[in-house]
């Protein structure tokens, strides 16, 4: 599209909404977007009492939340080409209805293979989900306001994952699992009915582009791989694994292909050309690199506690709330001085203070109380909100409307497989680490040291056998191993927060009346 094209369709865009309207439309699509998030997240801890249901293990359950993370991959980075061809506001509906019978149809499921089917079409619609409401709330809000549009929508970004946790282990324990997935119908229908009936004679512009069909192919194999491989790796080893192996390399290959692709087709699937902005390109790497790191802490945090110190699932979900609670307070006062602000400082200060936080935590042992647990988490609420709004406002500050949905659904995909690695990753080197110390703190117990010795009769005069004696040692090294591992763990993760500030610094800040818009 030429500039002039481009600039007419920016000029053609109708008023803003106002007053009760413009709260609807906010009410609305902060919970749409909420609920796709949420389900990311929810059926986690839930996996025990589904796959326990349905009669299956539980490794075989975990394909509830692979068959939908797949699907979904594939679908976000497609939001900008189904926008151009159906319309923004169409397509956002349509996704949301969709979503919202997937997760009807997966809350009735009778077997395995059903609920992972449905999952994987629920993972499928939902790809427009979250970018789309992100481009149509900035689009909708004055000038003015739509930094706090982005603020709210920020929020749910952050909190729907922390939700998800809670929430999922609440239902298992209280009510049927077929909760979590029922819960979306009210929220589902609500979201869809409001903005329809709000936006339907402001929908964009369509335009019937061709379907580039050996891109879309490469693309669905090489993410579709990628995704898989992340999901299971765990599950089968990793690269001892031939499957895995397979994965990479079909990965590796298809993906390779499609960038070449892309690059020289004359209606790409994904529009590649957005890298060739400055502050898209380093934005996006922030910002996925920034949720790796976030999402391997996130991940670990509850699972030391859980494995460790021996916190139920609730308890852990409890202990990790606490980030929500200054990212709540913060983001829409950031949102709402967004054109007033130093993103790039706001920026730095989050990664300075999520980088001193993991370090914070890499200081913890066996012994800590509750406190000193959920003390770090609210800290870590305020670099999120330093975080996550300046860093997304940087990368689309010179993104033209009409490029809007495309560049939100490229940097949603991109951060969502951060995300995606940070999980894999964070487990399987936590893992690695405790093995590691596990080994070496083992090497000190043995007839020569006198410590060992002297430990171990003590524990024989205590009553109990030789047996029962080196069981407890074994316990007592192993929780120590992990408590190793988790804190060399969160100081790797803190040199990696404070690494980012550099790429930080490369964006070029441009003078703003509101959130980004491309003007």
């Amino acid at each position: 599209m030429s500039l002039s094209s481009s600039t007419a369709g920016a000029s053609a865009q109708p008023a803003p909404l106002k007053g009760p309207a413009l709260l609807l439309l906010t009410v609305a699509a902060a919970l749409s977007t909420f609920m796709e998030i949420l389900d990311i997240t929810i059926a986690n801890v839930s996996i025990p009492t589904i796959a326990g249901s349905l009669g299956v293990s539980t490794s075989q359950g975990t394909w509830i939340i692979s068959a939908y993370s797949v699907a979904a991959a594939i679908a976000v980075p497609l939001t900008g080409w189904m926008a151009r061809r159906i319309g923004e506001v169409k397509l956002f509906v349509l996704s949301v209805l969709a979503f919202t019978l997937m997760s009807a149809l997966a809350a009735f499921s009778v077997n395995l293979e059903m609920l992972v089917l449905f999952r994987l079409l629920q993972g499928l619609v939902s790809g427009p989900m979250v970018p789309l409401s992100q481009t149509l709330l900035v689009r909708n809000f004055p000038p003015e306001k739509r930094g706090a549009a982005l603020g709210l929508w920020a929020m749910t970004v952050i909190l729907a994952p922390i939700a998800g946790p809670l929430m999922g282990g609440y239902i298992s324990d209280n009510f049927h699992w077929s909760w979590i997935f029922l819960i979306n119908i009210p929220i589902g229908l609500f979201g869809s009915l409001t903005i329809w009936t709000l936006m339907r004679r402001r929908d964009s512009a369509t335009l019937k582009v061709p379907l580039d069909g050996i891109g879309l192919a490469l693309m669905v194999v090489g993410i579709g791989s990628l995704q898989l491989m992340l999901e299971t790796g765990k599950d089968y080893d990793w690269f001892a694994s031939p499957f895995i192996v397979a994965l990479a390399v079909v990965s590796v290959v298809a993906l390779t292909f499609f960038i070449a692709w892309t690059l020289y087709s004359e209606h790409p699937v994904v529009d590649l050309q957005l890298f060739r902005d400055l502050n898209f390109r380093y934005g996006v790497i922030v910002l996925s690199i920034g949720f790796m790191t976030y999402f391997g802490s996130v991940v670990i945090f509850p699972l030391w506690l859980q494995v460790v110190m021996g916190y139920t699932s609730a308890q852990a979900g409890m202990a990790m709330a606490p980030i929500g609670i200054f990212t709540l307070i913060l983001s829409p006062i950031i949102g709402r001085n967004i054109a007033r602000l130093n993103l790039r400082f706001l920026a730095t200060m989050a990664f300075i203070i999520m980088g001193g936080v993991s370090l914070w935590n890499s200081l913890m042992s066996l012994d800590v109380d509750i406190w000193t647990i959920i003390e770090p988490r609210l800290v870590q609420g305020i670099g999120m909100a330093f975080f996550f709004m300046p860093v997304q406002s940087l990368m689309l500050s010179n993104i033209t409307p009409d490029r809007m949905a495309a560049a939100s659904g490229l940097s949603n995909f991109l951060r969502t497989l951060g995300a995606a690695m940070g999980t894999a990753i964070s487990v399987t080197a936590w893992e690695h680490l405790a093995t590691d110390h596990h080994a070496r703190l083992m090497e000190n117990v043995n007839a020569f040291n006198p410590v060992s010795v002297d430990y171990l009769n003590r524990l024989q005069s205590g009553g109990l056998t030789l047996e029962q004696a080196y069981a407890v040692i074994e316990r007592t090294i192993s929780a120590q191993s992990y408590m190793l591992a988790t804190n060399e763990f969160f100081m790797i993760c803190g040199f990696g927060f404070f690494l980012l500030i550099g790429l930080v610094w490369l964006m070029k800040p441009k003078k703003m009346t509101g959130a980004p818009m491309g003007h």
